[in-house]
């Protein structure tokens, strides 16, 4: 027996005083009515209603019954209609998980935006810490999830926000202890400094461009971490261009291969599938429009 339809069946025959009547109100037929009257009266163990030919009657557990469902069926109503209300406006607390690199620079800078226009939101923005897992910031609680690579999950929907330009690079110390590489099959000669997911560089176009697999000199699963590597001399790095754009311009490194343009790769964000809160959906849609003006 479904508690709460019966209990709003009973309502509906006592407010209409009459199975017919509740009937078409509920979309069920008159003997389910019947029915889940009987259920109740059974379940209860008490008679509601005293039935005649032309009259409908509470009894005395009828009354108090009926006040009762009344009360429950209208304060969960009501708390629906809250909750249901609640999901709809952009405000509340919105929990953000990014890289370090980006949710240091752009991300946070995207937030801050955001919170300038929806200042009834209160974000949480945490950098780094993010697990291999794709869906596992949802297990920790966050709304969203920046990410950096491909996402191949149904436990999670993603929207491409952005592009993200890379560039090889190596310090100027790195480049007087060894020739600078005039094609990517030279990398396999170099010391590289690799992304612990990413082990294989590309170069190019799909079908006319290079894939090499480079050798693992120093590994992090920090772009952060490589750029200091970069600049300390350890290597070659393939990084983000937005974060090594002051030390190429300062010349604390020097970018390589300029002839083998290395494709873009894109920045998402994730969260989770289903009925998402409008202030996600308007957190991501914000973090598409700042990209859009901000690219990187």
């Amino acid at each position: 027996m479904d508690r709460f339809s019966t209990m709003a069946t009973f309502v509906e025959v006592v407010k209409s005083a009459s199975f017919s009547t509740a009937a078409h109100s509920r979309g069920i037929s008159r003997a389910l009515v019947s029915r889940h009257i009987a259920d109740l009266e059974k379940h209860l163990a008490v008679r509601l209603l005293t039935r005649t030919t032309r009259s409908l009657k509470l009894t005395e557990a009828g009354r108090d019954y009926f006040e009762f469902c009344n009360r429950v069926l209208t304060e969960i109503g009501d708390e629906e209609q809250l909750i249901s209300k609640r999901n709809k406006q952009v405000e509340g607390p919105l929990a953000i998980i990014a890289p370090k690199w980006i949710g240091n620079l752009d991300i946070a800078e995207a937030v801050v935006d955001f919170c300038s226009s929806h200042p009834s939101v209160s974000p949480e923005l945490i950098v780094g810490g993010m697990n291999p897992k794709t869906y596992d910031f949802i297990e920790q609680g966050f709304d969203v999830a920046i990410h950096t690579r491909n996402i191949r999950n149904s436990r999670v929907k993603v929207k491409r926000i952005a592009a993200i330009r890379f560039v090889l690079c190596a310090s100027p110390s790195y480049l007087e202890r060894r020739q600078q590489p005039t094609q990517p099959k030279e990398l396999a000669e170099h010391s590289c400094l690799i992304q612990s997911t990413d082990p294989t560089w590309h170069f190019g176009r799909r079908k006319l461009g290079a894939t090499v697999k480079v050798p693992r000199s120093f590994a992090s699963n920090s772009y952060m971490v490589l750029r200091t590597a970069a600049l300390k001399g350890l290597g070659i790095g393939l990084l983000p261009e937005r974060l090594v754009r002051e030390d190429i311009d300062k010349g604390t490194l020097v970018e390589l291969l300029k002839a083998h343009p290395i494709p873009d790769r894109p920045l998402y964000a994730a969260f989770a599938p289903g009925g998402a809160p409008e202030k996600v959906h308007a957190f991501v849609s914000h973090l598409s429009d700042w990209f859009r003006k901000h690219p990187i």
